[in-house]
């Protein structure tokens, strides 16, 4: 598998604001299992703000605080939605896989290294 797909965009970032990467094992470790989880409960976050917003929005005396309210919440959501998006797509095959297998990780981004059924990562 190609440097690059093999990382994991983890659904969150470091405490600088950075993103956070993980080099999977063969079966999914721990760290895995949480972003897994992690990413289904941000998804399921922006259906519920999406709901509350379609009724904030539909409703035309809506105070501007709610209005700016569910707009700063929208935007949150849309972003953890996208950084999904980035991840899964990361983890797409590609039809030049084996053609770059042994590749380094041309981002720049620390990895960690990862073996057997555990995890491991860094937030670069």
């Amino acid at each position: 598998m190609h440097a690059l797909t093999a990382l994991r965009l983890l659904p969150w970032l470091s405490a600088e604001g950075k993103p956070c990467f993980l080099v999977p094992g063969e079966d999914g470790g721990i760290v895995s299992r949480f972003a897994d989880a992690t990413e289904a409960r941000q998804l399921a976050d922006g259906l519920d703000v999406l709901r509350s917003a379609r009724r904030a929005l539909d409703d035309v005396l809506t105070p501007n605080a709610e209005v700016r309210y569910t707009a700063i919440r929208l935007a949150e959501c849309l972003a953890d939605a996208l950084r999904v998006a980035e991840s899964r797509g990361r983890r797409l095959p590609t039809a030049d896989d084996d053609a770059d297998d042994g590749e380094d990780d041309a981002t720049g981004h620390e990895t960690g290294n990862g073996t057997g059924d555990r995890d491991s990562g860094a937030c670069s």
